[in-house]
């Protein structure tokens, strides 16, 4: 029978960060402006500059990170003759969109120490029909072997696709995380570094020619009749297939998610500072704690710390019996992720290649993931920590 504490002290946090007056009070403003649209407006417009300007690659809002990446695969145009590198290690919209392109995919290892895949493992599986390399920016961490990534790929003529969902606030240098490859996709969920009310992404591309297919990809669409004589003749709006391949579909944010997406992104800098800070506190606090072995980085600017997981080593006990006295003992909920894809039914039987993938194999039986949010309490953090380090002192007994 499953466990069924409705009592935690510590749950798996809903939101990456909280929302302030200001947030508040942007939104109200615009409820009230009853003159104004609720879509596809200048709060949108103003949002995505903003992000643009960030990034320093051109980028337009989607209605989610999922949906980013699906347009990720029009735009490379993937197709059945295609092959394309994916860590398995991720979670599955990362890998979504190839299987409807129905593309091979080829599932590729992470580093033991990042956690990030492995420019090893990349080179290893890469032929003449592979179309694309995606790097998944795990746990907030830029892959750290990105730069290298991004000359192999360019040496083979491969698409470099860079999935960001966790990683908004991560830079090496004046580097952004997005701005390595030719294709970026990032979420604003609602356990994101940002959240534009639950929902929300963005797709950020380095020429114009992708730029101009997913304006018209992601709304209906729409362009302006050529033979247009008045607004109304012919009509309103025509709907054009700018790529034979692609069917147009509706892929927008609301003006309220736009203009709160643009009061975030001026607190990114601050909610990135707090979530490295606390991180490196539980980390610290842990150091006692030898059994666990947290992600590897060098360049503290690189990681913008989403999540914290860690790989459990001990021969006396292993991470469901942590997961386990945590959840019971302590009311503290830990999680696991990610199921590696290679092992769902769902890949195995649809255009995927298996492989063997040790690190992910062996990270993924002996990981944790440690509730993690700013939105937890300094206290919650208190008790967080020295659970965590009582609870293995019992374990290892």
């Amino acid at each position: 029978m499953k466990n069924t504490i409705t009592d935690l002290k510590i749950d798996w946090p809903s939101r990456g960060h909280n929302y302030d007056e200001e947030d508040f009070s942007k939104v109200k403003s615009i409820m009230l402006e009853s003159n104004s649209s609720l879509s596809k407006g200048k709060y949108i417009e103003e949002f995505e500059k903003k992000f643009s300007k960030l990034i320093n690659r051109k980028s337009l809002s989607t209605m989610s990170g999922a949906h980013a990446l699906d347009i990720a695969a029009n735009l490379i145009e993937a197709s059945l003759e295609d092959e394309i590198i994916i860590p398995a290690h991720t979670y599955c919209a990362t890998a979504l969109p190839f299987l409807r392109s129905k593309s091979v995919i080829k599932w590729a290892d992470i580093n033991r120490d990042s956690f990030t895949v492995s420019l090893n493992s990349i080179k290893s599986l890469t032929t003449d029909k592979t179309k694309a390399i995606v790097v998944v920016h795990l746990y907030g961490l830029i892959c750290p072997e990105i730069h290298k990534i991004k000359e192999f790929a360019k040496s083979k003529n491969i698409f470099l696709i860079e999935d960001c969902a966790q990683s908004l606030g991560a830079r090496i240098e004046n580097d952004h995380c997005g701005s390595f490859g030719d294709i970026a996709c990032f979420s604003f969920h609602s356990q994101k570094n940002i959240t534009t009310l639950g929902e929300g992404g963005m797709i950020s591309v380095n020429n114009e020619n992708f730029f101009e297919k997913i304006k018209n990809f992601r709304h209906n669409g729409h362009t302006p009749f050529l033979n247009q004589t008045e607004y109304w003749l012919p009509a309103m709006v025509d709907v054009k297939l700018i790529d034979k391949n692609v069917i147009p579909f509706k892929s927008t944010l609301t003006e309220i998610q736009g203009a709160l997406g643009s009061n975030l992104l001026y607190k990114l800098d601050e909610f990135t500072f707090k979530r490295r800070k606390l991180s490196k506190e539980i980390r610290e606090k842990l150091n006692v704690c030898i059994n666990l072995k947290f992600q590897k980085f060098e360049i503290e600017s690189s990681h913008s710390h989403h999540l914290l997981p860690a790989r459990c080593i001990s021969s006396k006990w292993n991470r469901d019996d942590l997961i386990k006295i945590l959840y019971e003992k302590y009311k503290i909920k830990c999680v696991i992720q990610y199921y590696p894809l290679n092992r769902y039914d769902l890949f195995k039987n649809l255009c995927c290649e298996q492989n063997n993938l040790i690190e992910t194999d062996s990270f993924f039986d002996n990981m944790i993931s440690f509730p993690f949010s700013i939105t937890l309490s300094s206290e919650q953090i208190k008790y967080l920590t020295s659970s965590i380090i009582e609870a293995i002192e019992i374990l290892e007994k």
